[in-house]
């Protein structure tokens, strides 16, 4: 019983003093130890085992229990020590907290104490300030008040002088006077509920009112509007009027100036009435001579009289600019069906010289409209169409009229002015807009007329193509057109002339460059549709002359020349318009026009050289190969197409020196052209002899060396043919060879033959092995075997893949089609 009640207190021992990690931690950190009967974790089995590891070691025993006992007693002291140390705490720290009580009594005490006194000091500085505040308060109101007393002495004074001197007309005293007084009356703003005060600013208001009153009387007597002006020219009085008008309202201001430039303008109203002869635009420089003579006169009678911050003479020039703006817009719709292009570009080239004289001799200052700002020029650029060059109308005009003065550009970037009186003839530039286009269209005739006349250009034999030089006149003709209408108006008219020359550059692709392109015809006479699907055999069609083939390429250069140049006029359009209205130029069209007629030059060049080699190809397949006992040179018909391509070549390279990528273009078009037609006339010579194959191979690589050679055929100078020339020249010219090559195998054995078919000709395929059959002059029955040998052996293609390759094969090419198509087309627009 003893020993179960010693277990169940030592585990209720365990459970209670059973800490959690976090207490255990905070012991660990504050009393380290590496005791093992101090860890937590202590096992008592594992510390014996530890003391006793081995049997011999439980000999001295006895020690260590003496060492254990004695660490016990140690602990016992030490507990009894630390429990009766603590038998007083409690009593100590109840006499430690009454002793702090009492400190902090104490302590509250001193605060109230420190507190009291300072409140007494306060109170004690102010009793011995107040009195220092009232006499400061007193000095700042004394001095306020006096102050106030003087500027009501001045105002009072100065109100009494000012009606005084107004009615003196003293004016020079008054201006200096007036602008003291209201600076002055500003200091009693919030002294206006006092009735004096209010009294003497009425008083104020009322003798403004009256010095403007008697300031307009004083101007309307001096300058009445109807009569003539007071002699002997302005008055002091007047020059310190103004100067009060400056102080007084502005509408004074506004009402002096314009009354004055009212009165100033009332002759020029009266001399250049709309039923007066001087009021047209063939006299329209006497109104710009009367104005400067008028500004001379102000000049010299009152520009001392206005202060110069008026600027009075500008704003009579800007009225003026005004009025007449106004009453040429009336006269001009009145009498609208007078008005000449001749006419009106004279009056616009006055006016806008009128404009930059004014420019010139004034700042600007006074126009306050924005739209006026509005009307000044695009910023300068590089386009080479703005060179100042006066039009044939203007030099004209100037030459009957005896004035030496060249036409000068007004619209610089800096004119303030311009457009302020041009703006008026804007509407009417429909005449110069119909009179350009009325010009262009017998400018053409006169090109279409001179064509005929002068016959095409001569063969060139210099380096260069014949450019038509009626093409150089029409776009110096534009050129000047763009010029003039830009200085005229960069908006809707600059359209409106787009729109001519869009029509213009049509009608000259069609009628002088299209239209005058030879016409191709047959032996029967005529160019019919199957001549341009189908070459028949024992046709040929007339070769074009060294004369046709020139102006065929003088067509073409000047066709490329046009090309190059409406994109160019296209682009300084686009920089002449205003920025709303660029989106509205666009020539593509005309540009794609004069591409057509390029292709249609280059067409006529390939059917011309195309056709002369048809006779010798019709040759080749008439002649009987299987009778050919020996390979000698090459064969009459390969020397008759050289020397077809000797006599073209060098012509066609020469008079297209100037375009060498169309030559190039048109080396690509014959050799897309000549060499599937060969292959097709290549499976017309049947049946072949081996001698014959070698033959028909020899002269085959004898074209394939002329077509390399081609691009530099008959030139000094030998230049390298273009890769995109070559590769097509390699490539059908071998596909060339490899037939034949096919054709001179033995076969049999069968399966070598159709392996070296398939091997030779990527492009293989039933029909053409067929064609090679026939070539070889095999019977149709030991063709079906090859043939039935030939599809096992081919790879399976792709589905349409071997139909689509036979019609490649028996149609003509893409190129030769759509060359053919595009013949039809226009021979249908032609005969349309």
């Amino acid at each position: 019983m003893m020993e179960e009640e010693e277990l169940e207190f030592v585990e209720e021992l365990e459970a209670v003093l059973q800490l959690t990690p976090e207490v255990q931690l905070a012991i660990e950190q504050v009393f380290p130890s590496q005791d093992p009967l101090d860890r937590a974790d202590f096992n008592a089995v594992e510390y014996i085992n530890t003391l006793f590891p081995t049997e011999q070691s439980l000999a001295n025993i006895d020690e260590v229990v003496n060492k254990i006992r004695l660490k016990i007693r140690r602990l016992d002291d030490n507990i009894r020590t630390v429990v009766r140390g603590q038998t007083n705490v409690g009593q100590d720290g109840r006499q430690a907290l009454e002793e702090a009580q009492k400190a902090i009594q104490q302590l509250f005490g001193k605060i109230k104490d420190i507190k009291d006194k300072a409140e007494k000091s306060e109170q004690m500085v102010k009793e011995i300030t107040r009195d220092i505040k009232q006499l400061d308060h007193a000095k700042r109101h004394l001095t306020t008040s006096i102050t106030t007393l003087n500027h009501l002495h001045m105002l009072a004074g100065g109100v009494d002088s000012l009606e005084a001197m107004t009615r003196r007309r003293q004016y020079g005293e008054v201006a200096n006077l007036l602008q003291g007084v209201m600076n002055v009356l500003e200091h009693f703003h919030k002294y206006m509920g006092i009735p004096q005060i209010r009294q003497l600013s009425e008083r104020v208001k009322a003798a403004q009112t009256e010095l403007g009153q008697q300031i307009l009387a004083d101007f309307e007597e001096a300058f009445p509007s109807q009569g003539t002006k007071r002699p002997g020219g302005p008055s002091n009085v007047l020059r310190d009027a103004c100067l009060v008008a400056n102080i007084l309202d502005p509408r004074i201001k506004q009402e002096i100036i314009k009354k004055f430039i009212k009165q100033h303008l009332s002759e020029y109203l009266v001399l250049f009435q709309e039923n007066q002869d001087v009021a047209w635009l063939d006299k329209i420089d006497r109104r710009y001579a009367w104005i400067k003579r008028q500004l001379v006169d102000y000049e010299e009678k009152y520009g001392r009289m206005f202060p110069r911050e008026w600027c009075m003479a500008e704003r009579i020039a800007v009225e003026f600019c005004h009025v007449t703006r106004t009453e040429l817009a009336k006269i001009m719709r009145t009498r609208a069906k007078e008005i000449e292009v001749k006419l009106l570009l004279f009056a616009i080239q006055r006016t806008t010289n009128f404009e930059g004289f004014l420019a010139k001799r004034f700042s600007g200052c006074t126009l306050t409209d924005g739209s006026l700002k509005k009307l000044e020029s695009p910023p300068a650029s590089t386009n080479p169409f703005l060179e100042d060059e006066p039009t044939p109308e203007t030099e004209e005009l100037a030459t009957e009229k005896g004035d030496l003065d060249q036409p000068k550009k007004p619209k610089a970037p800096d004119n303030p002015f311009h457009g302020i009186v041009s703006k008026c003839f804007e509407p009417h530039l429909y005449v110069y807009i119909e009179s350009q286009d009325k010009n262009l269209g017998e400018l053409i005739d006169r090109f279409v007329a001179d064509f005929k006349a002068q016959g095409p250009p001569k063969p060139n034999t210099d380096e260069g193509g014949a450019v038509l030089p009626s093409c150089a006149d029409l776009f110096v003709y534009y050129k000047k057109c763009m010029v003039q209408c830009s200085q005229l108006s960069t908006g809707e008219p600059m359209i409106a002339l787009t729109t001519i020359f869009q029509k213009y550059l049509r009608e000259y692709a069609w009628k002088i460059l299209s239209g005058n392109l030879p016409k191709t015809t047959t032996s029967s006479g005529g160019l019919t549709i199957s001549s341009l699907l189908k070459e028949k055999e024992g046709s040929e069609a007339a070769k074009f002359t060294l004369e046709e083939l020139c102006l065929i390429c003088g067509i073409l250069s000047t066709a490329e020349y046009c090309l190059a140049t409406t994109q160019q006029l296209e682009e300084k359009l686009k920089e002449k318009v205003d920025v709303s209205l660029i989106e509205r130029i666009n020539l593509t069209g005309e540009m794609d026009t004069f591409s057509t007629v390029i292709s249609s030059s280059i067409q006529l060049l390939v059917q011309d050289l195309d056709a002369a080699c048809d006779p010798a190809l019709t040759a080749m397949s008439k002649m009987q190969w299987q009778n050919v006992e020996h390979v000698g040179d090459q064969s009459p018909y390969v020397t008759s197409v050289i020397l077809h391509i000797k006599q073209n070549v060098p012509i066609i390279r020469d008079n297209l020196a100037s375009t060498r990528k169309y030559f190039t273009q048109f080396c690509i078009k014959f050799a897309n052209s000549f060499i599937p037609k060969f292959i097709t006339h290549l499976f017309k010579c049947k049946p072949i002899s081996m001698v014959g194959a070698e033959q028909l191979l020899l002269d085959t690589h004898s074209l394939k060396m002329v077509l390399l050679d081609l691009p530099s055929i008959g030139s000094q100078v030998v230049r390298k043919a273009p890769a995109s020339y070559t590769k097509i020249v390699v490539k059908g010219m071998t596909r060339a060879e490899m037939i034949l090559k096919v054709v001179m195998a033995p076969h049999e054995p069968l399966v070598v033959f159709v392996d070296n078919y398939i091997k030779l000709l990527t492009d293989c395929n039933t029909e053409t092995f067929q064609k090679i059959l026939d070539m070889k002059g095999l019977k149709r029955s030991e063709q079906s075997s090859m043939l039935e040998l030939l599809r096992q052996r081919l790879p399976a293609p792709p589905s349409g893949a071997e139909s689509s390759g036979s019609l490649s094969l028996m149609a003509p090419t893409p190129e030769q089609e759509s060359s053919r198509i595009r013949k039809l087309e226009k021979l249908i627009k032609k005969r349309l």
